[in-house]
């Protein structure tokens, strides 16, 4: 006689829920892996800062970001899918909960890659032709990647440290960063301060601006 137990075949609802789990598994492996990576971003952010080197230290913050951005997303995502997968009529909703678990699948290895280490989050800061090829490279990706609303809360935790180190006895910042020495742009040693009064529109043309100002000139060939 044979085993009836092991002739029972698994549903695709039981599929997919398993799927869902190993899912978040390893979205909470990296989420404890991610962020010694995402705190060290704040510190180059920060030391960027100190030498006034605006351009890099809004680069660090915004890898950051977009970090965050792709672990909150797949929660939210994981988190949508067991409640389809809960759903009685789970027939109907099936080819929605298999297209986000592909999705699901497909933005973890994007994730895992952010994940190699903290030698990369070394080169943010580097003078290397290596180091500002790498930031290049990642300025252009994240450009196409982030939301405005991504940018602007960016911008926001900028501001945020520069007012918080400007309250602080720090030493003398040299008057140009590398960056500056390079492109013979003039970048600013102290927070730059919102205007009071300022609207919404305002405050976003102004941070246009500035972003336009700390973009590096390309390389010659």
């Amino acid at each position: 006689m044979g085993n009836a137990g092991s002739s029972q075949k698994i549903s695709a609802q039981d599929k997919a829920i398993l799927d869902m789990k190993i899912q978040r598994d390893k979205l909470h492996q990296y989420q404890k892996k991610i962020i010694v990576i995402t705190n060290r971003e704040t510190e180059i952010a920060k030391q960027c800062l100190k030498q006034g080197d605006k351009r890099r230290a809004l680069l660090a913050l915004r890898k950051k970001k977009y970090q965050e951005s792709l672990l909150a997303k797949t929660d939210q995502q994981l988190a949508q899918l067991e409640m389809l997968t809960s759903d009685v009529e789970f027939a109907l909703v099936q080819k929605d909960v298999l297209f986000g678990l592909q999705q699901g699948t497909s933005v973890l290895k994007e994730i895992h890659k952010e994940m190699g280490g903290l030698e990369n989050v070394e080169k943010l800061m580097g003078e290397s032709e290596e180091a500002q090829a790498y930031q290049r490279e990642i300025s252009e990706m994240l450009g196409s990647r982030m939301t405005n609303q991504d940018e602007d809360e960016v911008e926001d935790e900028l501001e945020a440290l520069e007012a918080e180190m400007s309250g602080t006895k720090l030493p003398d910042a040299p008057t140009k960063s590398p960056e500056a020495e390079i492109t013979g742009k003039r970048l600013p040693d102290a927070p730059t301060k919102i205007p009071e009064g300022e609207t919404v529109k305002e405050r976003a043309a102004r941070r246009a601006r500035q972003r336009a100002a700390l973009e590096p000139e390309p390389m010659l060939a």
